[in-house]
């Protein structure tokens, strides 16, 4: 695996990595509200404004960009170093989250969903879509100063129909991925730093299993990293490896596909927060920092799982 190659720098937290068609990559800058394209030059363009905090983000099956955004968020500053910091009041709901679809060609932004039903977004994450043209994704819930809604994993209609929590009592989703066959949904939990996957029985439907044991939320375990670590967002690659953010740790950890030991790739960041495939024959790794504001590349040794619905270039 060759070295790190810096693409651009001066993002104000960046996650959700997309990889477009002309070879620009979007971005979401959480601390700045807003959806940039990185040209391939390294020069920065706001594409939408999206306001509050987008976090993950996908192009779905009519073209247009679908957003996790997890609502209000603060931020500090210490020196280049730029975090999150909690902003809830105790004992209270706090903001809410939403889903949006954003038009990179116009700038407009609609929100889809607000709630499922009676139970409203706490703070989406991160999503994926299916071949049926749907989405998974996570809520990661809300955090106060003395307590933290558990999250939850959903499945919503592209066209804003149908919205379903799917399973809660998650500490921390985070990272949502599909495996290259389709069968199995990895979803990385951010407290426990674990990786989980669940069998896929159809659309929207997950086979739970209840047997488990104390602590799965109905997932068979993959791996846990170990070490100070943080799992957050989380891309797989055509041969099935999954690959996930692992701040705390300033790494990539790399899950093989049948449950062998895990390999772990360091970057310059404590936080790394995305990862995502582009370039030619998908071979180059895109990485977001969120501490330092960088997106950075690393020429990966097998091609990336070409997403659903992902707009590819002349030399992809």
């Amino acid at each position: 695996m060759t070295g790190i190659r810096v693409i651009a720098e001066g993002l104000a937290g960046p996650e959700g990595p997309v990889a477009l068609a002309d070879g620009s990559v979007l971005v979401c800058e959480m601390a700045a509200g807003c959806l940039t394209r990185v040209l391939p030059d390294g020069r920065k363009v706001v594409a939408v404004e999206t306001g509050d905090t987008p976090n993950g983000a996908a192009i779905g099956p009519d073209g247009q960009c679908y957003v996790c955004n997890r609502g209000p968020s603060k931020w500090q500053r210490f020196g280049e170093v730029l975090v999150p910091i909690a902003q809830d009041e105790p004992g209270g709901p706090g903001p809410h989250g939403y889903i949006q679809r954003c038009d990179l060609a116009s700038g407009r932004v609609e929100r889809l969903y607000e709630r499922a039903g009676d139970l409203p977004l706490r703070g989406p994450n991160d999503l994926v879509f299916d071949a049926a043209g749907g989405f998974w994704f996570t809520d990661f819930g809300r955090i106060r100063h003395r307590d933290i809604d558990l999250g939850s994993i959903f499945y919503a209609q592209a066209d804003g129909s149908s919205i379903r929590e799917l399973r809660g009592s998650f500490y921390g989703p985070n990272g949502i991925g599909l495996s290259p066959d389709g069968r199995w949904l990895y979803v990385a939990e951010t407290y426990t730093s674990q990786l989980y996957r669940f069998e896929i029985g159809g659309p929207g439907r997950i086979r739970f299993s209840e047997t488990l044991g104390f602590g799965s939320p109905g997932g068979y375990f993959v791996g846990a990293p170990g070490g100070l670590s943080f799992l957050d967002s989380l891309a797989v690659d055509s041969a099935g490896y999954i690959i996930v953010a692992n701040g705390g740790e300033g790494r990539l950890t790399v899950f093989p596909p049948d449950g062998g030991a895990c390999e772990h790739i360091r970057v310059p960041d404590l936080a790394p927060t995305n990862v995502c495939f582009g370039g030619r024959g998908l071979t180059t790794a895109y990485v977001t920092l969120m501490t330092t504001g960088k997106l950075i590349a690393i020429d990966w040794p097998r091609p990336g799982l070409r997403l659903h619905f992902q707009p590819l270039g002349t030399d992809a």
